[in-house]
């Protein structure tokens, strides 16, 4: 019996986000977290804990992958393997922070509806700018979301930790993955994680932004696929 699967979606995220992972997995069981509930990433952590299955292979995409750094701290014997997908160990910085306070803001004063436009940019690869598809795909994330949990996702965000000091204590096996033209969660980023945790695999995605698990989703699916066999 494979051990079920826990993705955790990104900011303004849903399981949309892993629809085509989810379809490809079905054979195992899945589970997708609900991160819309706290403002702090432990407090999330530690909620999607209280769920979970008693032992799961770990799949977090950006924010997801904050969250899923977090559960590696509070519950590591639980992770059977780990997959950070175009995410970021380091703290927020100043310039992060007035961007997200910006954004709060927004969804504060009624303008939630234009919080998607601004973001989509930044979540997908430079050639998929004019992808409709895509973009409603996006969009409909966010409205399921909705302003109040976007508030809370973004809270969390600019106090999460720097995760960097304990990656060195991973000791499941790991795998690090991005998109090459992932501009928000740049590749040296994600170089910089596959250093920081032992023995971890390393996989860069051509053509994908930000969203890789959309962008291209049977290459990621595959680097997934391989990963997780004989879990």
């Amino acid at each position: 019996m494979c051990d079920p699967i826990l993705f955790v979606p990104g900011l303004l995220c849903t399981e949309a986000l892993y629809a085509p992972q989810i379809v490809a997995f079905a054979d195992r069981p899945i589970m997708v977290a609900n991160h819309r509930e706290h403002d702090r990433i432990e407090a999330i952590a530690a909620d999607i804990l209280k769920h979970a299955p008693e032992r799961f292979s770990l799949i977090g995409l950006s924010m997801g992958g904050y969250i899923a750094m977090e559960i590696m701290r509070e519950a590591p014997e639980r992770v059977s393997k780990l997959a950070l997908l175009d995410t970021n160990a380091r703290a927020d910085t100043p310039e992060q922070t007035e961007r997200r306070e910006f954004l709060i803001k927004l969804a504060r004063e009624r303008s939630f509806e234009k919080v998607p436009e601004l973001l989509f940019p930044g979540f997908v690869h430079e050639r998929r700018q004019d992808d409709h598809d895509l973009k409603q795909i996006v969009v409909e994330m966010a409205s399921d979301t909705g302003p109040e949990a976007f508030v809370r996702q973004q809270t969390a965000l600019i106090h999460r930790p720097d995760a960097r000091p304990r990656l060195h204590e991973i000791s499941c096996p790991s795998l690090v993955l991005v998109g090459d033209g992932d501009t928000l969660t740049p590749p040296e980023l994600a170089h910089e994680i596959h250093s920081l945790i032992p023995d971890s695999e390393l996989a860069v995605i051509e053509g994908s932004g930000h969203l890789s698990t959309l962008e291209k989703p049977d290459e990621v699916t595959g680097a997934l696929r391989s990963f997780l066999k004989n879990t």
